[in-house]
């Protein structure tokens, strides 16, 4: 337990250039396949994939306090997330040792090191974890505003309980999927005429196809059977680590239906994630002031956290369009937000999540709702970025958007640090391509 994890300054062996998502002070964990065989657990280090299942094999995680060759050889991580913290912590401190320039240089010195490390362009990264259940926020209160005041008008942009508790809802745990998986869009009713509900619906594909840019959380540990309540000093415990997520939105869809009863086809069709999975130790060093500071009303008991914050996450959404005839494809960096704008913290969330007693396991996802700042550069979807479709969101090469085209790929990213001698985070790419509607 009192093995270190590598200092901000600290390098490591595997060569690797500045830009890169995952030096040795990162260690996030992910599932890859690749020629040899898998599905199998991960981690990465450099432009390398690391395959901890042969890394257990060859003895070098003897240490650990489980059978580490059993639980990486799993196709999932569910395994090794429902362990506790200090599991996590000390396998993060054992990768540590082994890739920390200066530490111990077993598998740099052995001929297994060429099957243990594979390069990331060789592999295909996979879900991390079978997700039992997906909930998903609405916890930046410049997303709930701007969305209020389109919707209801600045008087009564934000509803009554929204600064009382973190509003969430049920999503679809099966449509959840890995960067790079391309989505379909989707058709379902619209209304039919903008302006009178009365007149019904159509059926078709939806015009206003929309990304979301979120984070996400995973649940571990062991929490608490049904029925009893998970309280704010364990949150930490059954927090495994975060992923960058686009939360696919149907605008159009989701205004037919969404009264009474939430969201629901306008969102169930896709949500992709990034798949490395970060750990809350690993982001430790960039925890930050939400850009709300404090809560105002103060949240009741069983909501306050002592150490209310969020992370110094910088997080950009690129578009990317398709080459078509002479026009070559374009990228525009048409979002660039922060994880501080978040008014509910990711323990806010969880801890109000089991208040009933309703109880999560190792592998559920969270995702924290749409992440917008304050200014319109920030805005963390379309509807926003376009107010309702009213503006032209200008790209590089001469077109414009108001919302996501055939054949658009959404490409976003989060990274903490890079600057001030803090190491560069990374999440790798959260990337889906949109492919049209089926006939």
């Amino acid at each position: 337990g009192s093995r270190l994890v590598a200092t901000a300054s600290q390098r490591s062996w595997v060569e690797h250039g500045p830009d890169c998502d995952f030096p040795v002070q990162n260690l996030p964990f992910g599932v890859f396949a690749c020629s040899q065989g898998g599905p199998r657990c991960a981690t990465a280090i450099g432009n390398y994939a690391v395959d901890l299942a042969a890394l257990a094999e060859a003895g070098l995680l003897a240490g650990l306090p489980f059978d580490a060759s059993e639980t990486f050889k799993q196709a999932t991580l569910n395994a090794f997330m429902g362990m506790s913290r200090t599991s996590w912590r000390a396998t993060r401190a054992r990768l540590s040792e082994l890739f920390v320039e200066g530490g111990d240089d077993s598998l740099r010195t052995s001929e297994l090191r060429k099957s243990i490390l594979r390069p990331l362009a060789e592999v295909e990264m996979q879900l991390p974890a079978a997700i039992g259940d997906y909930t998903d926020f609405y916890s930046s209160r410049e997303h709930a505003t701007n969305v209020g005041i389109m919707f209801r008008g600045k008087d009564n942009a934000l509803q009554p309980n929204w600064l009382h508790l973190p509003v969430g809802y049920h999503g679809r745990a099966s449509s959840v999927v890995v960067s790079g998986t391309p989505i379909v869009r989707p058709c379902g009713q619209l209304q039919a005429d903008n302006d009178d509900p009365m007149k019904g619906s159509v059926f078709g594909p939806s015009k206003l196809l929309d990304f979301e840019l979120e984070v996400g959380l995973f649940v571990g540990g062991k929490p608490p059977p049904m029925g009893r309540r998970l309280t704010m000093e364990e949150a930490e415990e059954h927090m495994f680590g975060l992923v960058v997520m686009n939360d696919w939105s149907a605008r159009d869809i989701q205004k037919w239906e969404y009264v009474p009863l939430g969201p629901f086809g306008a969102k169930n069709f896709g949500t992709t994630i990034s798949p490395w999975v970060v750990s809350l130790d690993a982001l430790e060093p960039y925890r930050c002031a939400t850009s709300a500071g404090k809560q105002d009303p103060e949240p009741l008991p069983y909501l306050q956290d002592p150490n209310y914050s969020s992370y110094d996450m910088k997080l950009e959404v690129d578009l990317v369009t398709p080459q078509e005839g002479d026009a070559p494809s374009t990228t525009t960096t048409i979002s660039k937000s922060n994880f501080r704008h978040l008014y509910w913290s990711v323990r806010q969330q969880l801890v109000h999540h089991a208040v009933t007693g309703c109880n999560m396991r190792p592998g559920d996802l969270l995702g924290s709702g749409t992440i917008s700042g304050q200014d319109p550069g920030s805005y963390g979807s379309m509807l926003e970025l376009s107010w309702r479709g009213r503006d032209e969101i200008p790209l590089n090469g001469g077109g414009v958007r108001k919302f996501i085209k055939d054949h658009d790929s959404i490409v976003m990213r989060g990274i903490c640090g890079g600057s001030d001698g803090l190491p560069r985070i990374g999440f790798g790419s959260c990337a889906g391509q949109v492919l049209p509607a089926q006939a």
